[in-house]
């Protein structure tokens, strides 16, 4: 079950709640999720008392971006164990709640294991129960370690790639702190530029269709006082013709064994412009977002979303009679295409940077080395 408490943001340069924490009040252990669906013009909390609540919560995107996901799925397991429910039932609901974003997997299998290593040694519900929260938490508190690692890769790799600073870069999506246990993956590098005075603009894609770069990545760069600008997702271009874009940074939901990387759709059609334009496309992301089971970008599922994201226009507190709650743009019975990610190859990839290193060029090779421990080199200038 998930309640509600809403706080609004007007007027403020920061926001006061993360985006997951743990919470024991006297009723009982819950995890409280900052609702990204009503963001900017509010900052709701969802409390959730049970792994359904949390899978709701995810499905309906009021958590979302794939290393918070695989913080919440843990999260999620510890608080089934916590409450006395089913954990095995819980951990399969949680995994299938989003299909592309392997972190969530491997977060949910990493609480689920610790819980059943107690119970294997002889251990009691309430010390499985402890264990799998233990596993929340550090995955949580290494999240964040994480991505400050990223952060400073991500940053000597511009500087190779553009000495002299004044980074114009292009992003799509939402990669900050609303998705990470710490400042994010490829925004946490944006704003490590701009924390050294090296970044000259950030170019924010709106991603249509549920606008996630117009919500909530210029809610985080406006906080943070980085210099930004909005744009269409049909406008990036226009700024690659004219020469505007020096830098592409993006996220991943999933990256195959290959080098093929899931992000959020719209993001393939970048990598092709910035290959034609001879501009860097550069993919941030924590090493568990490597998934070594998924051997290429072609046995990746794709999650399909709901039609009315795209045949309705939402906002926060507004309903006019549409089926997702928005009001209708599109005729009735109109169908649709609504994938929530696309696939972009390793060929079109200048560099993936994770917290143990940077991969380039991107190779099934290299991604092995990299997973086994030995980390890559940052490309040479």
């Amino acid at each position: 079950m998930a309640d509600q408490d809403a706080h609004t943001v007007e007027g403020r340069h920061a926001t006061e709640l993360p985006a997951i924490r743990w919470e024991e009040p006297p009723e009982g252990p819950v995890l409280v999720l900052l609702d990204q669906t009503r963001l900017p013009a509010e900052e709701v909390e969802l409390v959730c008392t049970d792994a359904p609540a949390l899978v709701e919560a995810i499905r309906s995107l009021a958590v979302r971006g794939a290393p918070l996901l695989g913080i919440a799925g843990a999260y999620g397991v510890a608080l089934a164990a916590a409450r006395g429910f089913d954990v095995d039932e819980a951990a399969v609901a949680l995994q299938g709640a989003r299909p592309t974003a392997v972190n969530l997997s491997v977060g949910v299998r990493r609480a689920q294991a610790a819980h059943r290593a107690v119970l294997t040694e002889g251990g009691d519900p309430q010390q499985a129960a402890a264990a799998a929260l233990a596993a929340a938490l550090a995955l949580h508190r290494e999240d964040a370690e994480a991505s400050a690692r990223m952060a400073g890769h991500g940053l000597a790799l511009l500087d190779e790639l553009l000495p002299g600073g004044g980074h114009r870069i292009l992003t799509h999506c939402n990669t900050g702190s609303l998705v990470s246990g710490g400042e994010g993956t490829a925004f946490a590098v944006a704003l490590a530029a701009h924390r050294k005075g090296q970044l000259r603009r950030l170019w924010v894609d709106e991603t249509r269709p549920l606008l996630q770069g117009a919500r909530l990545t210029a809610y985080e760069a406006a906080r943070s006082g980085m210099a930004y600008t909005l744009l269409t997702d049909n406008a990036a271009g226009s700024l690659f013709a004219a020469g505007e874009v020096d830098a592409v940074l993006i996220g991943a939901d999933r990256i195959a064994a290959d080098g093929s990387v899931a992000n959020k759709v719209g993001s393939y059609p970048l990598a092709v412009l910035a290959r034609y334009h001879h501009v860097p496309f550069i993919v941030v992301a924590p090493v568990t977002t490597v998934d070594p089971d998924t051997p290429d970008g072609a046995s990746i599922e794709v999650e399909q979303r709901p039609g009315f994201e795209v045949t309705e226009i939402t906002a926060a507190r507004v309903s006019i009679g549409g089926a997702g709650g928005g009001v209708p743009v599109a005729p009735l019975g109109t169908q649709v295409y609504n994938p929530a990610f696309d696939v972009t190859p390793p060929e079109l990839v200048t560099a993936i940077v994770t917290e143990a290193g940077v991969v380039s060029p991107v190779t099934a090779a290299a991604l092995a080395d990299l997973l086994s421990g030995q980390v890559a080199q940052p490309l040479e200038a």
